[in-house]
């Protein structure tokens, strides 16, 4: 049966706008709450690394797949789940992000194999998706233009303590538990935040916003995982192999037909010509290439921390927690919002970059000789983060229009999900290629290999290689933040020389 016409007579629904909101600080609070739900899970995976080859027999490209699984479902759904926010309610949308998440952290914690816990962290995804958009775009609802900055520094302070948090909650409960506990630990969290949110977060949405694009998100999804499938398999299976090849193929087939897509219907859950504003470009090569070297690198440090360092999972979530501390210290103080204004974004998100990629270097080329060079590092990639994230992240939003502010926060959170799981599955291939063309034993993964090994000389030879393929692959991750920032800076400096040269017409 057809749906029966609106009146004539009857006028659209305004988008909501809540600027000002009285209790927004209070309300800012609770979102915070909720994002930091979704950062820790990611976090605590790293420090469970050891935990997980051990116990569940899980492989290299095992643990590859648990980390970059939920990043790929996460990021192929957020841009729709952006659209959903935005027309059908931010708060319904948060809320149901909440539960969703919950039920699939208790599904992971008791996971009886690789391919369940595989599975579980892919249903998280959807949760993460759904929760992401929504904090970010109530952000941007509730506070007006000059407190913004200023709320998404706090915001993107709270992700960060994610990375910092995560890894000291992992190992005191790895210390004491097993590894499922590293799970249960969301369920509080997401519990108290859905009271929350349902208590406080006031409702907003654009009733006559754009349809959820779900075949989009299904072609999105499907093509950007046959990509990845094809890098994290490349080293075992060989590059050449069918496998990869025909994953590569139906990866850039399905994204090339996905471009089309979007191109073509009128609700696109990516607009693609968004891509004509190169404030928009040049934020986006940011966060992505950001996110891509903070996933790998974390995901590289805590094997190095443990498997060679011999350090425990609490020990080495100490160890990793300077970089986070740094990044909430400075945002704390206000650095990045002080110092956007008077150096401007293209010069902000260069500078954070810069000292990202140093720090990352840093890592790679004094890690191997103590924890001292490794301690600076992070420091220094902290300070960039601390510069770099906020701004990106604003102007992104700054370059969408303000009913869009869904899809701005989708196209954001995509990025730089879709940037942790390349961080993931790229710098994990590059250490995986090193260590096997450096050892003759084929094992799937270091500690594997340690155990077939048959004397103290082979057994030294393999953690020579294995560190060998750590200080390539950070190196490899220090080239492409360092790419990325030159590039974002130079996109971001041509769009604000034509805003300029507008104005000045006008």
């Amino acid at each position: 049966m057809a749906p029966t016409a609106e009146p004539a007579t009857q006028a659209p629904k305004a988008p909501q706008v809540i600027a000002g909101h009285p209790q927004r600080w209070l309300i800012l609070g609770v979102i915070c709450l909720a994002q930091l739900t979704v950062l820790l899970d990611n976090t605590v995976l790293n420090v469970a690394i050891p935990s997980l080859t051990r116990e569940l027999e899980a492989s290299t490209s095992d643990i590859q797949w648990m980390i970059s699984a939920y990043s790929l479902v996460q990021s192929g759904l957020l841009l729709t789940a952006g659209s959903a926010s935005d027309r059908y309610g931010r708060k319904k949308m948060l809320a149901a992000g909440l539960a969703i998440f919950g039920v699939g952290s208790l599904t992971a914690a008791f996971a009886g194999s690789t391919g369940q816990l595989i599975a579980a962290r892919a249903g998280m995804g959807v949760g993460g998706a759904l929760m992401m958009t929504s904090t970010l775009a109530v952000v941007v609802q509730i506070f007006s233009e000059a407190e913004r900055v200023r709320a998404i520094a706090l915001w993107s302070t709270v992700s960060t303590l994610g990375f910092a948090v995560g890894p000291l909650v992992g190992g005191v409960l790895l210390d004491h538990f097993w590894w499922g506990s590293i799970f249960l630990i969301n369920i509080p969290v997401a519990a108290v935040g859905l009271v929350a949110v349902l208590a406080l977060v006031p409702e907003s949405k654009n009733p006559q916003g754009d349809r959820p694009d779900l075949l989009g998100a299904l072609l999105s999804t499907i093509g950007m995982t046959g990509v990845v499938y094809a890098i994290i398999s490349g080293p075992d299976d060989g590059w050449t192999a069918t496998t990869t090849l025909t994953s590569a193929a139906i990866g850039v087939l399905v994204m090339a037909a996905f471009v089309t897509w979007e191109l073509r219907i009128p609700y696109p859950m990516l607009d693609m010509h968004f891509f004509r504003n190169q404030k928009f470009t040049g934020a986006v090569a940011g966060v992505v290439l950001v996110a891509f070297g903070m996933a790998g690198s974390l995901f590289l440090l805590t094997q190095h921390l443990q498997f060679l360092l011999g350090y425990g999972p609490l020990e080495a979530g100490l160890r990793t927690a300077p970089m986070a501390l740094t990044v909430v210290a400075l945002n704390l103080m206000g650095v990045g919002a002080r110092l956007l204004p008077k150096m401007g974004t293209p010069l902000t998100i260069a500078v954070g970059m810069t000292c990202m990629a140093a720090g990352l270097a840093a890592i790679a080329l004094l890690g191997g000789e103590g924890y001292g060079g490794m301690l600076l590092g992070l420091i220094v990639m902290g300070v960039g983060m601390a510069l770099a994230m906020p701004a990106m992240a604003n102007a992104i939003m700054s370059a969408i229009p303000r009913e869009k502010a869904g899809v701005g926060a989708g196209v954001n959170g995509t990025l730089a999900e879709f940037g942790n799981g390349l961080g993931v599955a790229v710098l994990g291939a590059v250490l995986n290629a090193r260590f096997a063309a450096l050892v003759s034993v084929s094992a799937a993964s270091f500690p594997a290999a340690l155990a077939a090994a048959d004397s103290a000389g082979e057994k030294a030879r393999i953690s020579e290689a294995f560190s060998s393929g750590l200080e390539t692959s950070q190196l490899v991750g220090a080239v492409a933040v360092l790419a990325g920032g030159l590039l974002a800076a130079v996109l971001l400096r041509r769009a604000e020389r034509a805003e300029s040269a507008v104005v000045t017409s006008a």
